[in-house]
């Protein structure tokens, strides 16, 4: 069952990701901290919060201490929206008095004044609207007035009680620019939400949230990615495979070569994960796209995720090798998406292959590479968690995934950047070797849990008929270290063979 089934009444938030992770979005007639530094999307979030309000038929306020209300509906309109009238803007102003030096009093401080017609002219502005929803945007500008952490925490209760009388939900904004270590409204709200942006050392700024507090509310923990466009802040909760449950028939797929599903004892199972490793230049993609062709060639869709090569140039590359992913493509029975790591989010990339497998059924899915999934990765640790969770949710959905992997080298002793060995179902490895002083290539399988395999190393070719898997190279020894020991030749090369 999803994680935002089964929900109890909320003011949702608009966002869809977002109310996922709050199980459904905001209680009602709470008070609410959404903290974040400038520029994290508090002011989207709370816009985006109003609106729903307003199309449920709520009245809802604005009530700005930071922004003027043009800059507001400014910031609104890049968005594309408009707030109608039943979003009211309060834009909250010094008074003039106290803004004239020759009127300020030297008996008391000017902030005290400040302070207390700041929370006269908040209430004044509720009880006018009668809202629904209130957003208070934002508490720096009272925690500078307060001046005291005392005094501080009693305004934010007062204003904590004075809108509980109305029944209303409020969202109080906080930017952290003044005492980043003060946690009084931490404990005074009902929930505290946190927004955060990371610079990484290359590529666009990444965004997250992260649910602090959420009282008598199961909510989905943890770091979730964020991005903000033009459609508004967007949520990409993180994903949790046991959440997810489905029923199918276990089958076994044909990858369409004869010599290749013998290798693997038949082909692959449906609802399992298949990891192609090799160095460069050894047909890992080849070896990948056979099986989107297979799939399609039984009336199945499929989707491609490239990472690593320009879409133009693997059209190119396939077309020339007698496969023609762009007429698949516009068919509608392949779906390829080229992924840009370094602007892309771990978090966004498994939403859209979660979204593709959901919506169009499919049942084939090859991410090439995850070299390249891991430069969108702060450290490998978190490329294995995050590929746990989406390979565990693949195979639930019954779908049969294919990942490539390049090693670092070409013969000898190499080392893949992240080894997601144990993670795959089926390990399909492919090698360089020399043989009779000619660069050759080698296919084996080293792992299979779904069932047997054959254990015997084959050479295969790529040429302008595709990919060819001829016998086992049982005249040599040593094929998968590169520089294998010629002991005899009982069956010949592929180059012998054709001729």
């Amino acid at each position: 069952m999803n994680f935002s089934e089964a929900k109890v009444d909320r003011a949702k938030t608009g966002i869809w990701g977002l109310d996922d992770i709050l199980s459904g979005g905001f209680s009602p007639h709470h008070v609410f901290l959404l903290e974040g530094t400038p520029g994290t999307g508090k002011t989207t979030i709370a816009l985006q919060f109003l609106m729903e309000g307003a199309r449920a038929g709520e009245k809802c306020l604005y009530i700005t201490l930071s922004e003027t209300e043009h800059e507001l509906r400014d910031g609104a309109a890049s968005h594309g929206w408009s707030l109608d009238e039943k979003i009211e803007v309060f834009e909250l102003l010094p008074p003039e008095s106290l803004l004239d030096s020759d009127q300020q009093q030297s008996l008391l401080y000017s902030s005290d004044l400040e302070l207390g017609e700041t929370t006269k002219q908040i209430f004044e502005a509720v009880e006018k609207a009668q809202p629904s929803r209130v957003v208070l945007d934002s508490l720096s500008e009272i925690r500078l007035l307060a001046q005291s952490s005392l005094r501080y925490r009693r305004q934010i209760l007062a204003l904590k009680h004075y809108f509980a009388k109305f029944g209303t939900t409020v969202l109080m904004l906080d930017d952290l620019t003044t005492e980043l270590a003060d946690k009084t409204v931490h404990s005074v709200a009902h929930g505290v939400v946190r927004l955060e942006e990371l610079a990484p050392a290359y590529g666009a700024e990444r965004r997250r949230v992260r649910v602090i507090k959420y009282r008598g509310v199961k909510f989905r923990g943890g770091y979730h990615d964020v991005t903000i466009t033009t459609d508004g802040l967007n949520v990409f909760p993180r994903l949790v495979a046991s959440e997810y449950r489905s029923t199918f028939v276990r089958s076994t797929m044909s990858s369409g070569i004869a010599g290749l599903d013998r290798l693997l004892g038949g082909g692959v199972e449906t609802g399992s994960s298949t990891l192609i490793l090799g160095p460069a230049g050894t047909g890992k993609s080849l070896t990948a796209i056979v099986f989107i062709v297979a799939a399609i060639a039984r009336g199945e869709k499929a989707a491609l995720f490239v990472f690593d090569e320009e879409l133009g140039l693997l059209f190119s590359r396939m077309k020339g090798l007698g496969i023609d992913l762009e007429a698949m493509q516009r068919r509608g029975h392949l779906f390829i998406e080229q992924v840009d790591a370094a602007e892309l989010s771990p978090g966004e990339f498994a939403h859209r292959v979660r979204r593709r497998v959901d919506e169009d059924d499919i049942k084939t899915v090859v991410i090439d590479s995850l070299n390249g999934y891991q430069a969108a990765m702060p450290e490998e640790n978190s490329l294995i968690l995050h590929m746990h969770e989406l390979l565990q949710y693949l195979n639930r959905r019954g779908a049969a995934t294919f990942m490539t992997v390049a090693q670092h080298g070409l013969v000898g002793d190499m080392k893949a950047p992240v080894d997601v060995t144990y993670l795959a179902d089926t390990v399909i490895l492919l090698r360089y070797f020399e043989a009779l002083g000619t660069v050759r290539r080698a296919i084996s399988i080293i792992k299979k849990r779904t069932g047997v395999h054959e254990a015997t190393i084959r050479e295969y070719r790529i040429d302008n008929r595709g990919l060819t898997i001829g016998d086992p190279l049982e005249g040599f020894q040593g094929v998968l270290s590169g520089v294998p020991i010629y002991i005899g030749a009982d069956r010949p090369l592929l180059e012998d063979l054709d001729q």
